[in-house]
């Protein structure tokens, strides 16, 4: 007697994911191109958030419920600002946009999707993840941002979907215009979509081998990564094309599309420990598109244990054939410290 072995495929997980962020873009896109002061809000650790936050995670998380009732979501945001007697006026404004997109979403629902994504859960288990604007600030500079969307095994990307509204549909031709989805499962390999959700082509990471001709890129925000020991491990591998800065999660869509062979985030601080929804969704992009995403020591990121990647200290993102001598070339950095 024969047996088959089967094998799951997440093709349910991946299409609501992508009709999720799709919503979200729809949303964050049309905020951002009539942007204007009454839009942004500083929460308590003086950090900007803004309506298209609030608007996005709301969508996001009451998408995937109507899919996955039973699924635990972590997202960034909370409602808690927004429920405040004194945010009624911010608070019908968020309903409002959201309601362009989702009119079928009350005040109630929208705030208790938002406040779903700010719950504990079994981060061991399966939970899904996401920013729902990743890059505020460049949100807010009217410049590059991303709607970041992951689903977590035991403590492992399978799903991830990355929604990239102002970065090129295809940079070899530009006429297509701006915004694409990223997304990939883990086995099947990483693809390009429109904001729409259609399918254009598959994408693999840049085959170079050779250090000195690869590009690497970086945060715009000094406040997130440690620029000039960047430069220094840059100096190190001989690599002397200045580094494309860019905004959010976009970063791992550049490496993952072949457009920059690595992506460092040391930060300046040495016991600074990421958020988890800052790199779920770009570390399978990247890894599908035949790419290698470690911390700075090498080891694999672990979402397993909370809302910070607690046991892993910076990110390598890499096409994977450069991975270890970049390694090599942080550890030579950290010595010269």
């Amino acid at each position: 007697m024969s047996t088959q072995r089967f094998t799951y495929t997440y093709a349910h997980e991946r299409q609501v994911a992508i009709e999720a962020v799709v919503k979200a873009c729809r949303l964050c896109r049309a905020i951002q191109s009539n942007l204007t002061a009454e839009h942004k809000i500083s929460k308590a650790d003086t950090s900007p958030v803004t309506v298209a936050d609030f608007g996005s995670q709301a969508l996001i998380v009451s998408h995937l419920l109507r899919a996955f009732l039973q699924d635990a979501i972590v997202g960034e945001e909370s409602a808690t600002l927004l429920r405040q007697p004194e945010q009624a006026s911010l608070k019908a404004h968020v309903v409002n946009l959201v309601n362009r997109i989702d009119p079928h979403l009350n005040e109630t629902e929208m705030l208790d999707a938002i406040d779903y994504g700010a719950q504990t859960c079994d981060f061991t288990q399966r939970y899904w993840t996401l920013d729902p604007i990743d890059g505020t600030k460049g949100f807010l500079r009217g410049d590059q941002y991303a709607v970041a969307l992951a689903l977590i095994e035991h403590g492992e990307p399978v799903v991830g979907v990355l929604g990239c509204p102002n970065l090129l549909l295809n940079p070899a031709q530009p006429e297509q215009g701006q915004g694409c989805l990223l997304t990939a499962v883990k086995g099947q390999g990483a693809a390009i979509y429109t904001l729409e959700g259609t399918r254009t082509h598959s994408i693999s990471v840049a085959p170079v081998s050779e250090p000195s001709q690869a590009r690497f890129c970086d945060s715009v925000e000094a406040a997130h990564a440690s620029h000039a020991e960047h430069a220094k491990i840059a100096e190190l591998l001989g690599i002397t094309t200045p580094s494309y800065r860019i905004d959010s999660q976009c970063k791992y869509a550049i490496v993952a599309r072949g457009e920059a062979s690595i992506y460092l985030r040391i930060s300046p601080t040495p016991n600074y420990r990421s958020w988890i929804w800052d790199h779920a969704a770009g570390t399978i992009v990247v890894q599908e598109a035949g790419g290698k995403v470690t911390d700075m020591d090498g080891y694999p990121l672990d979402f397993s244990l909370g809302r910070k990647l607690f046991k892993n200290s910076g990110v390598i993102a890499t096409n994977g054939l450069l991975h270890e001598i970049v390694l090599g070339a942080i550890r030579q950095m950290i010595k010269r410290r």
